[in-house]
């Protein structure tokens, strides 16, 4: 990879149907993270696992295109993982998953040490990695996870002592009962608890005080992938030593892009 940061992608990956405007687009949050990163002048890779289907290799393809290393990509017999989506007034509505081969991924060795050449990891709830990451954490490399709306579920309960960067994402706003939340995670092992809260913005909590952020003002057509863009903008920002409210507006900037356009990207 060129000498630039250099960003693990791990985990889910899912073509994104709509039904309705007879439209696939690639996506899952590992692989919309690196392509947000490569996107702000970062290096990505992605390892995860597709199908020997038409939508494995239009994943592969379409990854490659956006500039993601996908020399770990592996492939297994049967299909790539699909979310059903509707859109409705910009507003995402999903529908049924099939989670294809994605069921039967596990990372070998081989792929723990190429990720741990990396300078950050990144990976979500759906990834299948979360019992992995412990061992992730002994290469060195910093982890960042992704729990969506679920901080709750018992995958993000185990990825929590070995993650550094934890982002979930709320619709109830910025509340006492958010914050005690956000302090009762952090607790448990990252340094940065982040929470994105739609148009109310974000707020991040260190251990030590809690930083709000809004958003930046744009015009809304789909909403998919934005919490994801946010992600690649803050991890950026944080490996380049910026302060967490320069990486909370880089988040928000990063978001404001793709909510201009259709599908993820």
């Amino acid at each position: 990879m060129e000498n630039k940061i250099q960003l693990a992608a791990v985990g889910d990956n899912c073509m994104d149907v709509y039904r309705s405007m007879n439209k696939a687009y690639p996506g899952g949050n590992p692989v919309n993270v690196a392509v947000y990163f490569t996107r702000l002048g970062g290096s990505a890779s992605y390892t995860g696992v597709v199908g020997t289907d038409r939508y494995g290799a239009l994943m592969k393809e379409s990854i490659c295109k956006m500039g993601v290393d996908i020399s770990n990509v592996h492939e297994l017999e049967g299909s790539t993982a699909i979310t059903y989506v509707e859109l409705v007034n910009g507003e995402r509505i999903f529908g049924d998953y099939e989670e294809g081969v994605l069921a039967d991924f596990h990372l070998s060795d081989a792929d723990i040490a190429y990720i741990g050449k990396h300078d950050m990891m990144v990976t979500g709830l759906w990834g299948n990695v979360h019992g992995d990451l412990a061992r992730i954490k002994e290469t060195g490399v910093p982890i960042a996870f992704d729990a969506a709306t679920r901080p709750e579920d018992e995958a993000a309960k185990i990825a929590l002592p070995s993650v550094d960067y934890f982002f979930f994402a709320s619709d109830d706003g910025d509340t006492p009962a958010l914050r005690e939340r956000m302090m009762e995670l952090q607790s448990q092992g990252p340094q940065i608890v982040v929470c994105t809260l739609g148009a109310q913005g974000s707020i991040a909590y260190d251990g030590e005080m809690f930083t709000s952020y809004g958003i930046v003002p744009c015009k809304v057509v789909d909403t998919m992938g934005a919490g994801d863009s946010y992600i690649a903008g803050f991890l950026k920002s944080i490996l380049e030593n910026k302060p967490i409210r320069s990486c909370m507006e880089a988040g928000a900037q990063n978001a404001g892009i793709t909510l201009g356009y259709q599908g993820a990207w």
